[in-house]
This record gives C-alpha cells, structure tokens and sequence, in this order.
C-alpha cells in the first residue's frame, strides 16, 4: 500500500506538471487575434488569459467526469488493483507530456488534450488490452468532437465574419473603419481565455481523481453519481497550475503570430473569438472533451475565408491535419512503450520511466534555451492556420461595387470614344488646312493612341460585365482597375 501511495503522489505532481505544460501549449492561443490585431499588449494579454484560465477551472466539472469515470472501464480498475493501474496511468501521463514537451520545443500544431487522451489509451491498451477502453465513449466524447467542433466553430466564425463586414460596410477602403471591433476583441479574447479553463483544466482533475478511485481515497458513494466530481483541492490545485503555465510559458506557442496572423483584421478576430468561445463553453457544459487549439484554428479559419476574395491553401491545412491526427496515436505510442517498462520491471519500470521522463522534459527545456522567445518576440501556435487562408492584396468588391464599376468602365469608354473622334477630326483639319507634315503624323498619332486607349477601356468595361457573377475574377480586375487609375493619376 505504501508503494501505491508513492505512485498516487507521483500521478498527482505528473499529472500538475501536465497541467503546467497544457497551460503554456495551448491557452495563449486565446489570445493570439488580439496581440494580432494590436487591441492587447502580449504582456497584458498572457496575463489575463492567466487569471480567466483560474477563474474558469471553477465554473464546471462535466470534462473531469468524462476523463475519470467514462474513458477508462472501473470494471478493468477493480480488476488490477491500484498497485498495477496506478503505474499505467503514471505511464500515459509520460506519453502525454514527452509529446508536449516535444511539438512545444518544435513549434508544431497538436493538442495537448489529445495527448492527454493518447497517453492514456495507449498505457491501458498494453497493460490491460482492449477491454480496459470505453470505444464507445471515446468516439462519442473525444473523437466526434475532435471532427465536428472545428468545422462547427469555422462554419460560426465564416457566417460571423459576413455579417460583422456586412454591417459595417460603409467604411470599405477606410483602414481605421473597423478599428472599434478590437475592443470587442478584449471581450471575447477574454472568453475564450474563460472557456480553456472551463476544458482543459479539467482534463488533469479527472486524471488526478481517476487516480484516487483507483486507490480508494476519493470520499462519497460510488454508487453516486457525484462520486466523479474532483475534489476541492483538486480543482484549486489544477486552477492555480494552468494559470502559472499560462503565464510563463505562453511566450514560445504564441511565437509564429507575426507570420500567421498578421493579416487578421479585428472585424475578423471579433468573429473568431466569438465563435471560439461559443462552441468551447457549449461543449464543456455537454462533458466533450475538446481540443482548443483546433477550436480556435477551425475559428481563424473560417473567418479568413469570410473575408472577400480568400481561398484555401490546402497543403497548409492539410499539413495542419495532419499534425492534429498524429497527437493521439503519437502519445499513445509513447504511453505504451512507458508501460512496457512497468510490465517487464514492475516498481523498477516506474523508477526507469521517472528518470527518463525528468531527462527528457530536462533536456528539452534546456535545449529550448538557445532560441529563448519572450514577450518581445512572441508569436502564436494558432496563427499557423491563418497561413491555410490565402486574401488577395486587393479583396474581391461586392456585387453592388462590380456594377458600380461597370458603370464606371462605361463611362470611362465612352470618354475615351470621344477623346479618340476628337483626336481623329483633328488630324482631318489639319491635313485640309494645309498644315506641315511634322503637324499631321503628331495629330493622327495622338488620334492612334486616343483609339487604343478607347479600344481598352471597352475591352475592360465588357469583362467588368461578363465577370459580376464571378469572385475571384472581380478580385483580379480590382486589381487591375487600381493600376489603371495609378497609371492616370501619374499622367
């Protein structure tokens, strides 16, 4: 029992530095579209995500439920015995965080909850097998979210985008138009800061309470349907952990902002967040256990794609994709070579796997040093899905400006008709007047040139007509028109 005791507490400081881990991998990317978009100072920023992120690990405990008591079968815990579980779950911790450590070192996209969830799996498949997982609960709480919830929060975020650009289209072409969206962004930054304690925070309760079940120190009835609830102690551990990570962490995850998310306009920021944070709170409260950086990714997404004249970059999603469904089965492969080792050496395997997980979270940290990323430089692991929206330099006009162009190229070709007749008449006066030869080759030039421009302007006010139903081409003859006008405007 002694030696259960020692594991339980070593569950309980693995599980805390997971936390601390999940703090600085994942919750700055609440605040990455505000930092973005200049509505709050990265320091400030950080800080508030901190203090939402504690206040948040106290509004709810459905996710910890889901963790304690739905993934893992209680038949398969009683079955072994705590003096045999409890080292597994020691194992999957491992796995969850080598993963972290290693996507947060490398700046790849994945999801610190999947790699919760992975390490778990993983360590109960080689100790137990496969009756030890609810499959049922996995799909339902872990895998459906994982697929629905970012297209559900793109779908808000690309419907959100529309409107808020809808709404306040009169200050097209204005660059400070939009500028009072980015003190919405402190709101709704501030909510999905709220949300990810709401989530995540939660996912290190139910793995601390999997292991006082699995001990037999969690108090009440386990008939009750409360016995699952975290302790006290238990959320104020982990709320005050996630918060610490959050704050001193933050900076490396949010390293690539500048080349990710610099086109992100507040308008557009206003909407992802909003979204963001809808679909997080509404599935805490239903116990899904989500991951927010694809919450929030899904979001910036959409809304890029809300805006005029954008398209995808598929390879970037794509590589995105697939970063995300490498987490679970990664961990889980690491999860499962940890409790490899408890199965051959038993308590030595626990030993063996608690030394290698200190060298390498060590070794890590210390490599990291060498390219220190602080508030100075910082940059965020979300942003990269920004890169997945391609915008035009000169964003897609509206219907109702295609056809104000119309008329524009219109007009512009019948001035041009009559500069080209006026031009022609005048080389017919001057060749009857008798004028000199130098005179009438200039006059019928200028007539030749007069033509072609008439011949262009037509050419032009004809696709400007056949291309109203099409977006990307308005986006190019935008284009187009703008050099046009530069090139008068300089003669």
């Amino acid at each position: 029992m002694e030696t259960a005791a020692l594991i339980v507490v070593l569950v309980i400081a693995l599980a805390l530095f997971f936390d601390f881990t999940n703090g600085f991998h994942d919750t700055a990317n609440a605040m990455a579209t505000p930092i973005a978009t200049g509505a709050l100072k990265p320091k400030t920023a950080v800080l508030l995500a901190a203090v939402l992120n504690l206040v948040g690990a106290f509004l709810s405990t459905e996710v910890a439920k889901t963790v304690s008591g739905g993934i893992i079968r209680e038949d398969a815990i009683s079955q072994m015995g705590a003096q045999v579980f409890l080292p597994l779950i020691f194992a999957g911790l491992i796995g969850a965080i080598t993963w972290n450590m290693l996507t947060w070192l490398l700046g790849l996209p994945s999801s610190s909850s999947h790699a919760l969830f992975g390490g778990l799996i993983g360590a109960t498949l080689v100790g137990v097998g496969a009756t030890g997982i609810d499959f049922g609960m996995v799909l339902s709480k872990i895998i459906l979210p994982a697929v629905i919830a970012p297209l559900t929060a793109g779908i808000i975020a690309f419907i959100a985008t529309k409107v808020a650009y809808g709404v306040t289209r009169r200050y097209d072409g204005k660059p400070d138009g939009r500028s009072g969206f980015r003190w919405g962004q402190i709101f709704t930054s501030s909510l999905v800061a709220l949300s990810h304690g709401t989530n995540d925070a939660q996912k290190t309760m139910g793995v601390i309470t999997l292991a006082l079940i699995t001990i037999g120190w969690q108090t009440g009835d386990p008939n009750s349907s409360d016995y699952h609830n975290p302790e006290f102690w238990v959320i104020v551990a982990c709320a005050f952990t996630i918060a610490l990570g959050t704050y001193l962490g933050g900076w490396r995850i949010i390293r690539t902002l500048g080349k990710g998310l610099t086109e992100v306009k507040p308008a557009q920021g206003f909407a992802a967040e909003s979204s963001t944070a809808a679909t997080i709170l509404a599935s805490s409260a239903l116990g899904f256990a989500l991951s927010t950086t694809q919450v929030a990714s899904g979001s910036v997404i959409g809304s890029g794609l809300g805006r005029r004249g954008a398209s995808v970059r598929w390879a970037t999603a794509g590589r995105i994709a697939i970063g995300w469904l490498l987490t679970l089965p990664a961990a889980g492969g690491v999860g499962a070579l940890a409790a490899l080792l408890v199965i051959w050496f038993g308590n030595w395997g626990v030993a063996i796997d608690a030394v290698l997980a200190l060298v390498i979270i060590v070794g890590l940290f210390m490599y990291s040093r060498r390219n220190a990323v602080t508030s100075a430089n910082a940059m965020s692991d979300v942003a990269e899905s920004g890169l997945a929206v391609d915008h035009p330099e000169v964003p897609a006009p509206t219907r109702r400006a295609s056809r104000m162009e119309l008329v524009r190229a219109l007009e512009r070709a019948e001035r041009k008709a009559d500069e080209a007749e006026r031009a022609a008449r005048r080389a017919k006066k001057l060749k009857k007047a008798g004028a000199s030869p130098a005179e009438v080759k200039a006059a019928k030039r200028a007539a030749d040139k007069a033509a072609l421009k008439f011949a262009d302007a037509e050419k032009a006010a004809q696709e400007w007509e056949s291309a109203i139903a099409s977006r990307k081409a308005r986006a190019k003859l935008a284009e187009w028109d703008l050099a046009v006008d530069e090139q008068e405007d300089a003669r």
